[in-house]
């Protein structure tokens, strides 16, 4: 029987950066998957939702042409070509990934992973053949599945997220179901191209845990591009009729009916969780994930779990960062940490919406005595010149402490980085005004 010093359940981000930092610092490590190297966010999520997105930003962004003496006389709209595009970027993605598994020494495996015991895996072959390795640690990584709402079941027309992106065709119509991350990037991909979009959240705002002028701005912007935006909304049916879909909401004390070609459900995603290995070695969880400590352990001895599967921040980056603090205190220098209070948030919008540290809403929660400082894109002249339309960047201070950071606006998910960094070390409004930023950049909006 083969054996190692970690083996690896799940090839998600959480999984293969577990396993390609502890192998790079001397363990022995194996990773097993069905074959989805890259997990949900390469081949469902992050990268081809990205990949459209850009598709569809440079589309839109063909109508700026005429401001800037360019004259384009025809632009046409291939889903096919775009399709190709989305399908090139997750290849080269989980190609990418396997190959630095490879290249980290890391042993991979390909079929489904059963526990055991706390140190006994078997892996269960697509063609039925069965395989047991040993391992003085094993680390879950399952990720998480979409979240349906109660009422609502999967159809022909009535899909979630993964659903959606296999459509060879774009619709006419879409009624999203979530005025969340995920369904506020569909309603901006799918307006940019063109498709009548309503979008229906059941709270105040879209975004709900984002600042409220972030939300307000996004929701102005996506009605700019013909969205339908229905906060306050309360599904209370939606039906599947063959021929397209029926939505009927609850919206400011009044029944709204929507027809559309399908309907989009992107009300969250939940841990994906094997409930039966869970109970057979009485690993803890509950419904919102697999229990875990602060050093990312369960309750069983030698057991972990690390990213979407143990709930709270469902994000790649927050996955990542657990599976190297892991790896570190396992096999090297116990330093790395993760605090889910300095997990950076980027809707992928346009513009987007992005965030590290805390809301001031969250701020003033906690009883902080908080300053905030605001700055519009119209000060910064890069902004101008791109013709970036609007945007701030929102500071909160408590007692002289940066602690929470908005950015709305285009490129707020490459600028969030640095201010990422500035709240992790909790830098002062005088640490601050020291950096030196480039003119003329976009980056000077962060001179506060």
């Amino acid at each position: 029987m083969e054996t190692y010093d970690l083996i690896v359940i799940g090839a998600g981000p959480g999984g293969y950066r577990a396993a390609i930092d502890a192998a790079r610092l001397g363990a022995h490590v194996a990773i097993v998957d069905k074959g989805s190297w890259g997990g949900t966010c390469t081949h469902w999520g992050c990268v081809p939702t990205k990949a459209l997105l850009a598709c569809s930003r440079k589309y839109a962004e063909i109508r700026k042409f005429r401001r800037m003496g360019i004259s384009v006389s025809e632009a046409v709209l291939d889903f096919g070509i775009m399709k190709r595009h989305q399908q090139q970027m997750v290849r080269i993605a989980a190609l990418g990934i396997r190959k630095t598994l490879e290249t980290a020494g890391v042993r991979l495996r390909e079929g489904k992973a059963v526990m055991l015991s706390p140190s006994e895996v078997e892996i269960i072959a697509a063609s039925g053949t069965t395989d047991r390795l040993r391992a003085r640690h094993i680390l879950i990584a399952w990720g998480a599945e979409s979240a349906m709402p109660s009422g609502i079941e999967r159809s022909v027309r009535i899909l979630d997220s993964t659903d959606f992106l296999a459509l060879n065709r774009l619709p006419a119509s879409v009624v999203i179901i979530g005025g969340g991350a995920i369904g506020v990037e569909f309603a901006t991909f799918l307006a940019e191209c063109g498709v009548g979009v309503t979008l229906v959240e059941v709270m105040e705002q879209l975004l709900p845990f984002e600042e409220s002028d972030a939300a307000e701005l996004l929701k102005t912007e996506l009605q700019k591009t013909g969205t339908d935006v229905l906060t306050s909304a309360r599904v209370t049916s939606l039906s599947d009729t063959d021929s397209g879909v029926r939505l009927k909401v609850c919206h400011r004390d009044a029944e709204k009916v929507v027809d559309a070609d399908y309907a989009l459900v992107c009300t969250g995603r939940k841990p994906f969780l094997r409930i039966g290995e869970l109970d057979k070695l009485s690993v803890r969880y509950d419904q919102r994930g697999i229990m875990i400590n602060e050093h990312l352990m369960t309750n069983v001895d030698n057991i972990y779990a690390v990213g979407d599967v143990t709930g709270g921040v469902l994000l790649a980056h927050r996955a990542m960062i657990q599976g190297r603090a892991l790896a570190h205190r396992l096999f090297g220098e116990d330093t790395m940490g993760c605090d889910d209070d300095l997990i950076p948030t980027v809707v992928y919008s346009h513009p987007n919406v992005a965030r590290v540290g805390l809301t001031e809403k969250e701020a003033r929660k906690r009883g902080l005595n908080i300053e905030v400082r605001k700055t519009d894109y119209g000060s910064n002249i890069i902004a101008r010149t791109e013709l970036m339309g609007s945007g701030f960047i929102k500071t909160i201070f408590s007692d002289n402490t940066l602690v929470g950071v908005t950015i709305a606006g285009d490129e707020a998910g490459e600028l969030i980085a640095s201010m990422g960094m500035a709240v992790a070390h909790r830098m002062s409004a005088r640490d601050l005004q020291q950096w030196v930023l480039p003119h003329p950049t976009l980056s000077e909006i962060l001179g506060l």
